[in-house]
């Protein structure tokens, strides 16, 4: 029976029914032209929004979705699933920061690093009581599976997956001083060295050769690298056959201060999971690791945490049996100058247990006598047997 309170109560329930089903209405700003839905873009400019959304990507946003892809290693599809965007957007986002990283390659990445050269000598010494080193160089390989066409052989490396090999050289502080990534994966470590840009500022103005002077085109110091490198008078590889002394005492400094490049290539690839296999072409795959590099060296200036990096198996290093004259000259002088006696060794590690171990005040009174002087008497020492 109706009620003789309402008029109509019949009109009353159908606008109660239309007042439920009618939609929202949503108040667009017209003032942007892409805040409409796709169809209505599409059947006016034949063209529809990349993101699904009212509006492009921010800076913010897009740097987070670079860094989610650069730190993950997923997918792109995966990334843009977990932002609500298409795979498209993520990776025009991921190329365009890694551009904008790559520009800031020589602000970032400076030879032999941002410290004074004094300095990473000092520290370098510190590691093994290896004297004059000014940086470890070594290859790492970062694999790629994307269309190689018609040159898909030359990225075939030695363990027969196709990968870029990467040139890097780093300071004591894990930090990259220098990179070179441009190379297929077959290419061997010494002719990008050979071809590189450090070893051409390496030889550039050299006239004369002096065997222990240390100095060679615009640096005064060395490189330490394994036994895939030619022995140079700026770069030191391993004796291959080390005699039981001397020798033998040289390649375990060499090792044990070298190491410093592994452990970079271990942090290097537990921060950023993508380089341990890249789904894109390989000139963008240069990119991408010339941005994560950048990134690493920013996260060591910021003392960033240090991923936990997970035991790398031992590189199968290609032997390079023939070492320069002059190279082999250099070695063997800084083997008989600071390898010949255990006195100098032990001296270095007792000293550095003291250092270690004592007072702020006695570090101190240490730190001159362990590194600035060690240091200044090998000076000394290449100047009376220059003369």
């Amino acid at each position: 029976m109706a009620s003789p309170f309402i008029e109509d109560p019949v009109d009353l329930g159908a606008r109660i029914v239309r007042g439920t089903l009618r939609r929202e209405r949503v108040f667009r700003d017209w003032q942007n032209p892409l805040a409409f839905p796709d169809d209505f873009l599409y059947e006016r400019y034949r063209f529809s929004v990349v993101t699904g959304r009212s509006r492009a990507l921010t800076v913010p946003q897009t740097l987070c979705i670079a860094l989610c892809y650069f730190a993950t290693g997923s997918f792109m599809y995966a990334v843009g699933d977990a932002e609500d965007l298409s795979k498209n957007t993520v990776c025009s986002a991921i190329h365009k920061v890694a551009r904008a990283l790559t520009e800031l390659l020589d602000a970032f990445i400076v030879f032999p690093g941002h410290l004074p050269t004094q300095s990473i000598k000092e520290d370098f010494y510190d590691i093994a009581g290896f004297s004059r080193v000014i940086g470890a160089i070594d290859c790492t390989h970062i694999p790629i599976s994307a269309r190689l066409g018609e040159n898909e052989a030359d990225y075939v490396n030695r363990k027969s997956f196709h990968s870029l090999n990467i040139q890097m050289t780093c300071d004591h502080q894990c930090m990259v001083t220098s990179i070179e990534a441009k190379w297929p994966g077959s290419v061997h470590d010494s002719r990008i060295f050979r071809e590189s840009a450090l070893c051409h500022r390496f030889e550039q103005g050299r006239t004369t050769v002096h065997c222990i002077s240390f100095c060679y085109g615009l640096f005064t110091g060395v490189l330490l690298g394994d036994r895939g490198y030619a022995c140079q008078p700026f770069l030191m590889t391993p004796y291959p056959d080390p005699d039981a002394g001397p020798q033998t005492r040289f390649n375990v400094a060499l090792a044990r201060t070298r190491a410093r490049i592994e452990m970079t290539f271990g942090i290097l690839k537990a921060r950023f999971t993508c380089l341990r296999g890249l789904r894109v072409a390989p000139d963008r795959a240069c990119r991408i690791i010339t941005a994560c590099v950048v990134l690493h060296n920013v996260a060591t200036i910021r003392k960033e945490r240090a991923p936990p990096v997970n035991p790398q198996p031992p590189d199968v290093v290609d032997p390079i049996t023939l070492d320069h004259p002059t190279g082999r000259a250099v070695r063997e002088a800084i083997t008989q100058q600071f390898f010949a006696s255990t006195h100098t060794q032990r001296t270095h590690l007792l000293f550095r247990a003291l250092r270690d171990q004592a007072p702020a005040y006695i570090k101190e009174l240490l730190q001159p006598y362990t590194t600035r002087r060690t240091l200044r008497s090998s000076d000394a020492g290449c100047s009376s047997l220059q003369a």
